[in-house]
């Protein structure tokens, strides 16, 4: 399927008949004066009221501003200690309302937000006093069996995709919880249960249609504007808002091998050590997460492994008879499971309606220092939650160069991450000092971090992520985005 063809396909027509509600909600009351807001750089500007009613009447999407029906659902996002407000919301049902949006943003130098499943654990996809792009009514996904392609549509949850393409046998990494954003995942990296198999959610890109930020909508991919799709593809939303993502396609079975093994947590450094080497060795259709989490109080932890196996059944008893000797589990089991059912089972895992604060970082071995350090800063507390737990990866994932997506992490065979979460109604700040410090004695054994999953560092440690890479990625900021309308990112800083 061509891409000028999307809009005249089944996935523009779904798409269409869904946004009943979007063009009821943007017909509320007209603008009733102007608007306060604030500029990128935080300087605060007022919008006059004829332009916000402009914008509005411009829209087939919904313009929301403060105390409206829909707005406070816009704005939240899932960590729910991240409690912003923007000047107004746009929710667009289409690449044309996205087009308007960014070139209003533009021109009146707004602060500028881009919100899909709203997963950023830092909270990047609302802001404050700025406009921010509400994706959540522009979804859609539609199959091509015979071409083995996905065409998503840009504010797309995960959920959607797996649904989608497994129904046809075919699948391609999708992250490891259902309602996470497609836009998001895709951009930063997108690991998955089957990244280790099939490569990252970018690696299993072909194209993508974007919005830049001077309002034009561009087609990337390898042979129209390569030089842009390859800064897509691990450099977040430095560059855009994407509109349609062209996934590659895999046939694989329905069932696939998978589940929970919980285990005490008073074994939990045996269960390490058994784990540094297992997750190294493991083939590449093996994908295995292993988690120690402390509830309030510390009493009941566990230490888990999340497993999925999709690989030939006939080898199903070999790969996983390591984690079988490990005797009875507490809880769980693995067995036949359906993949897609499988995608959703952590779902309810992930509420983010507490506060939470995360670090993470790749590591590319297990050496025993690091199991030492890991248990000797591992400290459960009355008032939160404290979690540690891996992502495996590897496999396909570095079997591409460093410099071949704008994703530089090819090395890492694990993902590693210490969390925190604590009641809203208790103050987070002990919380999110213990975790920097007890990151600081684990970060020596890692490479680098997840865009996706943290809070953004300082602009030299930004850059330093990027490793080799920086210098293409801050050239095609300075072509595509030279004022740093979208910095509310892993942010590549221009210096046109």
């Amino acid at each position: 399927m061509n891409r000028r063809d999307f809009f005249m396909s089944p996935l523009a027509a779904a798409v269409a008949t869904s946004l009943t509600g979007s063009r009821a909600l943007a017909a509320v009351a007209p603008v009733t004066g102007d608007v306060a807001a604030v500029t990128g750089g935080g300087a605060k500007v007022t919008l006059a009221k004829s332009a916000v009613q402009e914008l509005r009447d411009s829209l087939r999407g919904a313009l929301l501003l403060p105390g409206q029906p829909g707005y406070d659902e816009a704005r939240r996002v899932l960590n729910a200690s991240i409690d912003k407000h923007p000047a107004l919301v746009v929710q667009p049902t289409g690449p044309a309302d996205i087009r308007t949006a960014v070139t209003f943003a533009r021109e009146h130098g707004l602060l500028l937000a881009v919100k899909c499943g709203g997963h950023s654990y830092a909270g990047k996809s609302t802001c404050e006093g700025g406009m921010q792009i509400d994706l959540s009514r522009f979804r859609g996904v539609r199959v091509d069996p015979m071409a083995r392609v996905a065409y998503v549509a840009g504010g797309s949850l995960l959920g959607e995709l797996d649904h989608e393409a497994m129904s046809l046998g075919l699948v391609t990494t999708a992250g490891t919880v259902s309602h996470t954003g497609v836009g998001g995942l895709t951009l930063g990296a997108g690991f998955g249960r089957l990244a280790r198999r099939y490569g990252l959610a970018l690696d299993n890109l072909r194209g993508v249609d974007i919005v830049t930020a001077d309002g034009r909508l561009l087609h990337a991919s390898a042979e129209e504007n390569p030089d842009l799709f390859w800064g897509v593809r691990g450099g977040g939303g430095n560059f855009g808002v994407v509109t349609t993502f062209e996934f590659r396609l895999h046939p694989m079975q329905r069932q696939v091998i998978g589940g929970d093994l919980v285990f005490p947590i008073a074994r939990a450094r045996e269960l390490l050590d058994f784990y540094s080497d297992f997750s190294l060795s493991a083939p590449d259709d093996l994908y295995c997460d292993a988690v120690m989490r402390a509830p309030p109080g510390g009493k009941d932890g566990v230490f888990l492994f999340g497993v999925c196996y999709s690989g030939p059944a006939a080898d199903a008893d070999r790969v996983l008879a390591p984690l079988h000797k490990l005797g009875k589990p507490l809880a769980g089991a693995l067995g036949p499971v359906d993949y897609v059912q499988l995608q959703r089972s952590h779902d309810r895992t992930d509420p983010r309606n507490e506060g939470e604060y995360l670090k993470s970082g790749f590591i590319n071995d297990f050496p025993p220092g690091l199991v030492a350090q890991l248990f000797d800063g591992f400290r459960p507390d009355p008032q939160r939650a404290t979690t540690v737990f891996f992502q495996h990866s590897g496999g396909a994932i570095g079997r591409v160069a460093p410099d071949a997506t704008a994703f530089p992490h090819r090395r890492s065979r694990l993902n590693m991450f210490a969390v925190v979460t604590w009641g809203l109604e208790g103050d987070g700040a002990p919380h999110v000092k213990y975790v920097k410090d007890y990151w600081a004695k684990l970060q020596p054994y890692t490479d680098g971090y997840y865009t996706n999953e943290v809070a953004y560092e300082a602009q030299r440690l930004v850059d330093e992520n990027y490793q080799g890479n920086i210098g293409r990625l801050t050239a095609l900021k300075n072509r595509y985005d030279p004022t740093n309308l979208f910095s509310l990112n892993a942010n590549v800083k221009p210096t046109a």
